[in-house]
């Protein structure tokens, strides 16, 4: 246990140094970080993506990202490996998302598969209605961008990045967007249904 936490300090602190020297453009600095970490993360992707050539094809499009976004890592949030490995786990749920990619409808809701209403009884009617409309009174008191960017994940089945590319925004501000209009959508339902 010892021996692994000396290991990954090591790999630490030359991760930094490389990312540093990735910033200026050095590729040489690049691959010697991928040969330090390439086992690291591709045991990550692949135990994600659960195929060998999605792994492959997640830790290339993490360097990648390392490559361009190297001077965007800050020491003061954590470890470059940390980092390093936050990328490979977005990257390789980023592709597991676009493998099982959702189709645009018309009518999202009668794609739903639910309950067959009664219409004969105005009960099960009055009870539909009631949980449509506690839904749409949440998505009302969202900001209009939150509105866009929950219709783009939940009924396009947009991925985060696919959002933030969509909409040139940040992939940052679009994950701060999307959480915080679910927990107000989460607040304002469990509110209605005390």
């Amino acid at each position: 246990m010892a021996f692994d936490a000396q290991l990954n300090e090591e790999l630490n602190a030359a991760c930094t140094i490389w990312l540093r020297d990735i910033t200026r453009g050095n590729e040489a600095a690049l691959a010697a970080m991928y040969e330090a970490s390439l086992g690291k993360c591709y045991a990550l992707a692949l135990r994600i993506t659960r195929t060998r050539e999605s792994a492959e094809e997640v830790v290339c499009d993490t360097f990648m990202q390392v490559w361009r976004d190297a001077a965007r890592y800050d020491p003061a949030r954590g470890q470059p490996l940390a980092w390093l490995l936050n990328i490979c786990r977005s990257r390789a749920i980023d592709h597991l998302r676009q493998r099982d990619r959702a189709q645009a409808h018309e009518d999202p809701a009668s794609l739903v598969p639910g309950e067959e209403i009664d219409t004969e009884d105005p009960l099960q009617l009055a009870l539909a209605f009631e949980a449509g409309s506690m839904v749409r009174a949440a998505m009302a008191q969202l900001p209009r961008v939150s509105q866009q960017l929950l219709a783009l994940a939940f009924y396009r089945g947009m991925s985060h990045q696919e959002i933030a590319d969509h909409l040139d925004m940040p992939l940052g501000t679009v994950k701060t967007h999307l959480r915080r209009a679910q927990e107000v959508l989460r607040a304002v339902v469990g509110e209605q249904l005390r």
